[in-house]
């Protein structure tokens, strides 16, 4: 039962492939319009040779019923050559004549089954009344009625109606042959299609198999070489777009290779100093108390750089799982701003740093005073970091009535250019040996890019190395929350 089903699903899913329907359609726009012109040419030659027929009948009649009238066949019925030349006729055209006079009577029938018999017809009652003929074709029975007047030629009275069948046998015939030669041609031209459009479909598909490929290889791992399938130009852009993303890929791997190196050190390096610190104080019998205060002294400050290391590292867990989840309130963003400062203010002033908050105007917005507090601690930290002794930094503050602008700016040793568009990437550090000396993990201008995205707001940095940097932060006054 397994098999039957697995049998149908992958039926189903074959169906949906772009091989089959490019396919189907190449099939279909091959075969149908074959077959709609072919019936739309045994009709045409159906319609026209009725057409032609029942015009040749008329003409016959019109003729017939003058020779009538001249030879006086409805007053004297007696006229063998007549009767001959309407025998031959009727065999041409396979049909049967009658000819009724004035009072309905049938004088003439090459059947001979209603001589002498009244015949009373609507297309013979209208020759009579209007004096005009008529034609008809019975698709049901296959044969063309005509009946024409017998107009007395002196008078102009209607003396009687020729009435003339003709079976339209021979032109079924002739289209049942040319059915069945379109039929032949048809299924021919359907097995030339059917083949066609196979060999069409899986050339056209191909590049897509060497897509599926090239993007399958990607589980062996991150290969040098760019892909190229220049076969169309969307395969083309969908490679560059691949190469692209495996560019970015490789770089992501790259950092997070560096990360866990770099965390593993930032780690360790901790712990073994505390370990050394602890099995100085624990190896030595006389510990002065001076000593034994330096020593703890020097542990504390250990266990806070594993502290900064792994809260970095839980915020950007956090960061990753709440995406969405933003706990606005109305802020007093000159109030965070100063806070920040004032927290900040006694690591600047060690390194004779001056910090100075200029504000345009009073803003309150509705932000996640937790996030953006974080956000733009980083910022103001790294400015910190990473100036110069007796440096500066400016934090500005200004708003309108949609948005408010921080800028973070200082006289650090700046950024280079060829990393500014890495610089918010998750792992990445401009100078990892540089760094480890700062302390930095890697992580902070992560967390201040996601935070700042989470308000729907935006960062752009602006750097010269060796001179300074300014990082400008911009967020909706009020932002609309969903999730």
């Amino acid at each position: 039962m397994k098999t039957i089903i697995d049998f149908f699903f992958n039926k189903l899913k074959a169906l949906k492939s772009l091989r089959f329907l490019i396919f189907i359609l190449l099939f279909i726009v091959g075969v149908v319009p074959s077959v709609l012109i072919s019936e739309s040419v045994i009709k045409n030659y159906k319609s026209r040779e009725i057409s032609l027929r029942t015009t040749e009948v008329v003409d016959q009649g019109r003729i017939l019923a003058t020779r009538l009238d001249s030879e006086g066949y409805i007053m004297d019925p007696d006229n063998p050559i007549l009767e001959n030349e309407m025998t031959l006729l009727t065999g041409i055209y396979d049909g049967r004549i009658i000819i009724t006079d004035g009072r309905f009577l049938v004088i003439y029938d090459t059947y001979g089954l209603s001589t002498g018999k009244t015949m009373i017809s609507q297309e013979i009652i209208k020759c009579f009344s209007s004096g005009a003929g008529s034609s008809v074709y019975d698709p049901d029975n296959r044969y063309i009625e005509i009946a024409v007047p017998i107009n007395n030629n002196q008078t102009g009275e209607t003396e009687g109606v020729l009435f003339i069948s003709s079976s339209t046998d021979i032109i079924r015939d002739s289209e049942d042959v040319i059915r069945r030669k379109s039929g032949i041609i048809t299924v021919t031209l359907a097995v030339f299609l059917f083949v066609l459009a196979l060999f069409l479909s899986y050339l056209l598909v191909r590049p897509f198999k060497r897509i599926t490929l090239a993007i399958g290889s990607v589980k062996e791992g991150f290969g040098d070489a760019q892909v190229s399938i220049p076969d169309y130009s969307e395969t083309e852009a969908i490679m560059n777009a691949f190469n692209s993303l495996m560019e970015r890929l490789k770089t992501l791997d790259e950092s997070r290779d560096e990360f866990v190196s770099n965390v593993s050190h930032e780690l360790k390096t901790p712990l073994a100093s505390m370990k050394v610190l602890a099995d100085s104080l624990i190896a030595a019998d006389n510990v002065s108390n001076e000593t034994y205060r330096e020593f703890m002294a020097d542990i504390a400050e250990e266990v806070d750089r594993e502290d900064k290391i792994i809260s970095d590292l839980l915020s950007m867990v956090k960061m990753d799982k709440s995406q969405t989840a933003v706990n606005a309130e109305d802020t007093d963003i000159n109030a965070m701003i100063e806070l920040i400062l004032k927290m900040l203010k006694p690591i600047a002033d060690k390194r004779g740093i001056q910090m100075v908050f200029e504000s345009k105007r009073a803003i309150n917005a509705e932000v996640d005073k937790t996030k953006l507090t974080l956000a733009i601690m980083n910022l103001v930290e790294n400015a910190v970091k990473y100036n110069k002794d007796n440096g500066w930094i400016r934090v500005g503050l200004d708003g309108d009535h949609q948005f408010f602008t921080i800028t973070v700016s200082d006289s650090g040793i700046g950024i280079p250019e060829e990393s500014l568009d890495q610089i918010f990437e998750r792992f990445y550090r401009v100078d990892k040996s540089h760094s480890r000396e700062m302390g930095g993990t890697g992580l902070g201008l992560a967390i201040t890019r996601s935070a700042v995205l989470m308000h729907r707001g935006a960062i752009k940095v602006s750097s010269v190395d060796g001179e300074g940097t300014t990082f400008t932060v911009k967020i909706p006054l009020k932002i609309a929350i969903t999730g």
